[in-house]
């Protein structure tokens, strides 16, 4: 029985997830042991050599007390002398009663006799008040220093003791980590390795399928409606194949229908417009009677949009056939430079009633190129008039060709120095329809039509079209043919 997707993934992600999981168990382990060390080392060992090290420093703080005050009797200096020793005696007692090892309580307990019998030294029998101060004895200084001695060998020694537990435990902690590295670095690579495998083997089943609807798609969108596609899918896919399959067969009627439409509306659309084209032209050429100034200048506005309406119109079912596959394409060779004279000579009069001047750069000799020649030309015809449109008065138009034998392809280039497009508008400029937000008084409305047709026809070329905009200064827009032969010199 076929596992359905849900299932292939969930046991796919459960497997990978139990290595992944047996991996991070097993860091957990080694990570928490590291932390008893550490712990360790930071909560016992290292407070334990500080603690040393003060009553080190206490011992020469009570020398020091001592000799200052055997020098001048001042009762400050053994005032000092006796807070200092009771705080040596408080620190040692709160260092021996957390102390667990028996060698350094041993350490600790000689320290503290010494220290006794070194204050009952200097004390002597009397005690040491400041009504009867201390009397050191004869041989006191070698008593003194021997005792003295005793208690920072001792002292040294815990702390030689400690140091030597740090060593191990730090040692024992290098060891676990590099061992813990190896074994990790083993699972992270069976981790990785099984995660592969087993996303490789769900991901296949899946793919697979799909990548047969896929290919069937895009047979669709290649306009190929009539087979439909046979794969074994998981049950999850199988009904997804259905309505793929059901999606060709209503394209297939829609395309039908849509061919239909176009014949439809090319014959009941232009045969009207052309018939009112030529009747408000009969009334101009005031053949049925004269005409005053206001009838004529409204038939002329009649004419200006009839026409209008018949380009609109014939753009639109172009660029319909354009979309559908079915525009037929008069490929033959051509002088590309004749073609572009022709576009500039039919442009020339719009260029001329806004005081537009149209610059032409093109290569010396002959362009020629396998194309349709008159698509071409509407190509140059849509960029040379959105150029002109959107340029302010006393500007200039600029149409550059040049061919790059090197590259194989004739560039072309129409740089106006209007307003520009807004950056978030440049990458929609060649979609059906779109005129951009930005509108002002002096800008002309479009259809939004030219440019998306225009890219059907350079693709259909095998070129390619493309604009470059700055805000505030104008619009260069690219386009590139493929070169088959090029004239005398470029």
């Amino acid at each position: 029985m076929r596992l359905s997707i849900f299932w292939r993934l969930a046991l796919g992600s459960l497997a990978i997830i139990t290595v992944v999981a047996g991996v991070n168990i097993y860091a957990l382990i080694q990570l928490r042991q590291l932390t008893a060390l550490s712990t360790r080392l930071v909560s016992y060992h290292y407070p334990a050599i500080e603690t040393a090290q003060r009553l080190h420093a206490s011992l020469y703080a009570q020398l020091t007390n001592e000799k200052k005050y055997s020098a001048v009797h001042d009762p400050v200096f053994l005032k000092d002398f006796d807070d200092e020793a009771e705080e040596f005696r408080r620190t040692l007692g709160a260092l021996r009663a957390q102390e667990t090892a028996t060698d350094a309580q041993k350490q600790l307990e000689d320290t503290e006799r010494l220290h006794a019998e070194y204050q009952f030294l200097f004390r002597g029998d009397v005690g040491g008040t400041t009504a009867a101060p201390p009397k050191p004895g004869a041989g006191y200084p070698a008593r003194r220093d021997a005792l003295l001695a005793g208690m920072i060998s001792a002292l040294d020694s815990y702390i030689g003791m400690h140091e030597a537990r740090v060593s191990r435990v730090v040692s024992d902690s290098r060891a676990r980590s590099a061992r813990a590295e190896g074994i990790m670095q083993q699972l992270v690579i069976v981790a990785i390795l099984a995660g592969l495998g087993l996303a490789s083997v769900a991901s296949y089943s899946i793919l697979r399928p799909l990548r047969r609807v896929q290919e069937y798609i895009r047979q669709i969108g290649q306009g190929k409606f009539g087979a439909s596609v046979e794969v074994a899918a998981p049950s999850d896919l199988r009904e997804l194949v259905e309505t793929v399959n059901w999606m060709g067969k209503k394209l297939q009627e829609l395309d039908d229908m849509k061919a239909e439409f176009l014949a439809h509306v090319s014959h009941e659309l232009r045969t009207p417009l052309a018939s009112i084209r030529e009747g408000t032209q009969l009334l101009l050429d005031e053949i049925p009677g004269p005409l005053s100034p206001q009838q004529r200048e409204t038939l002329q506005i009649m004419t200006d949009s009839s026409q209008r309406l018949i380009r609109l119109i014939s753009m639109l079912l172009d660029l319909s056939k354009m979309e559908a596959g079915m525009m037929e394409y008069r490929i033959a060779p051509t002088d590309l430079t004749r073609v572009a004279e022709g576009s500039v000579k039919k442009i020339r009069l719009l260029a001329e009633s806004k005081h537009v001047q149209i610059v032409t750069e093109n290569p010396r000799g002959s362009v020629r190129l396998s194309l349709d020649a008159a698509r071409i030309e509407q190509v140059l015809d849509n960029l040379l008039s959105n150029a002109i449109k959107f340029s302010p008065e006393g500007a200039a138009v600029k149409l550059r060709m040049e061919s790059e034998a090197q590259a194989g392809v004739v560039r072309i280039s129409v740089s106006d120095t209007g307003p520009g497009i807004p950056p978030e508008d440049l990458p929609h400029i060649f979609e059906r329809f779109y005129q951009g937000r930005v509108q002002t008084g002096t800008m002309l409305a479009g259809s939004g039509l030219g440019l998306a047709l225009a890219k059907k026809v350079v693709e259909a070329h095998a070129g390619r079209i493309w604009a470059e905009s700055e805000w505030g200064k104008g619009t260069t827009v690219h386009v590139t043919l493929p070169l088959t032969r090029s004239g005398a010199a470029a």
